[in-house]
């Protein structure tokens, strides 16, 4: 158990963490960007900051319907459970781009950390900024919502401070 633990604190401290900032990123860009590296490089971490202003492109009738219809699946004892909260439906989006039932899928998928807002210890981190998954230059049109406007429709209350 306890060499477990140290191989742990050694692979944790020769990873690489990127800090991703989430504002103007589209969710499914940003989402298959990590997903990719995460399996292509083991030693990678990334934390994703700000995930209610991550963008979903297209109208916004039809996002709030998709998004609606999903929650709505199954039943509250089988499942499946789709959340309401903006940082778990961005890590959930992650996983759905990763083979998490397998032990490679599941190591990157705890590779991952989502974040709403900036937490203390990343307020003075270099954020990283990632041109495929910008919205600014991948979007000419108004048509998209951010996700803390999906959440809040779904039900999510965020807490105080956001």
């Amino acid at each position: 158990m306890q060499a477990q633990a140290a191989a742990e604190a050694k692979r944790a401290s020769e990873s690489e963490e990127i800090v991703i900032d989430g504002s103007g990123h589209i969710l499914g860009r940003l989402a298959s960007v990590v997903a990719k590296e995460l399996l292509k490089d083991p030693k990678k971490r990334f934390v994703i900051l700000n995930a209610e202003k991550v963008v979903i492109s297209g109208s916004k009738e039809n996002i709030f319907a998709e998004y609606r219809k999903m929650r709505e699946i199954g039943s509250k004892e089988k499942g499946p459970y789709f959340p309401k909260a903006p940082d778990r439906i961005l890590k959930r989006t992650i996983r759905g781009m990763l083979p998490y039932k397998k032990a490679r899928g599941r190591d990157a998928l705890s590779r991952v950390k989502v974040y709403l807002g900036v937490p203390e210890e990343y307020k003075d981190a270099e954020r990283v900024s990632i041109p495929q998954a910008s919205a600014r230059s991948r979007l000419s049109l108004a048509k998209f919502v951010l996700l803390g406007e999906v959440s809040k429709h779904l039900g999510w209350r965020p807490r105080r401070g956001l």
